[in-house]
């Protein structure tokens, strides 16, 4: 049985694998000194991490660095579990997550993308068709998908967010700037960009602010 992560961690151990994963060959071990130092973070939380599913490092050795790869894939169930899933909304942001190849490190397969629009549906991402938001239902049953992205105008947010609980959905990850709700027995996770923005932006004048002081 997994162990159970507060949210802060689950946030931060794709980061850790992530980082490991681009390193070298030659790099055998790595410390949590040297995993906070690169991301920016605190020694102490990145050891309280990694202590959680990984066990501890050794001391003046740190930790081996592809066991520590291996044990964060095997949580983040990387190359392990495949979760299969569809776009909703297919503009530049549908697109572009349509066509990221990223995903497949993670287990995230994303199988197809709706829209309504006349000129898009039909179309193609790579290996993969835009179909419209009508066959949505009958697609999610037959593929067994599992999660739905969202990336449609907000005014169409919940209501997509019911039809796609009532096709059968465990998750959706909604990037419109609509902030849905469902069932508690459906996982959401609202992605508001523009809210990411305005806290960069107020940081970046805070740091401004201090500089000038």
């Amino acid at each position: 049985m997994k162990k159970s992560y507060s949210l802060s961690t689950l946030q931060r151990l794709p980061t850790y694998y992530h980082y490991l994963k681009g390193l070298s060959d030659s790099v055998k071990t790595i410390s949590a000194t040297q995993i906070a130092k690169a991301l920016g973070l605190g020694e102490v939380q990145v050891r309280k991490d990694l202590a959680e599913g990984c066990g501890e490092g050794r001391p003046k050795v740190g930790y081996d660095r592809k066991i520590l790869i291996e044990k964060l894939k095997k949580y983040l169930g990387c190359g392990v579990n495949t979760t299969p899933s569809i776009i909703i909304g297919t503009g530049k942001l549908g697109q572009a997550l349509m066509g990221y190849k990223g995903f497949d490190d993670y287990g995230l397969k994303i199988l197809a993308g709706f829209d309504v629009r006349e000129g898009v549906v039909g179309n193609r991402i790579g290996d993969k068709e835009i179909y419209h938001v009508s066959k949505i239902e009958d697609f999610v049953k037959t593929n067994q998908i599992k999660l739905a992205i969202l990336t449609l105008p907000d005014v169409y947010a919940q209501e997509m967010a019911n039809v796609l609980v009532k096709a059968g959905v465990e998750g959706i990850w909604n990037f419109s700037p609509a902030h849905i709700t469902a069932k508690k027995d459906v996982v959401i996770r609202n992605e508001n960009l523009a809210a990411s923005l305005a806290i960069l932006s107020r940081q970046m004048e805070d740091k401004s602010n201090k500089v000038k002081d």
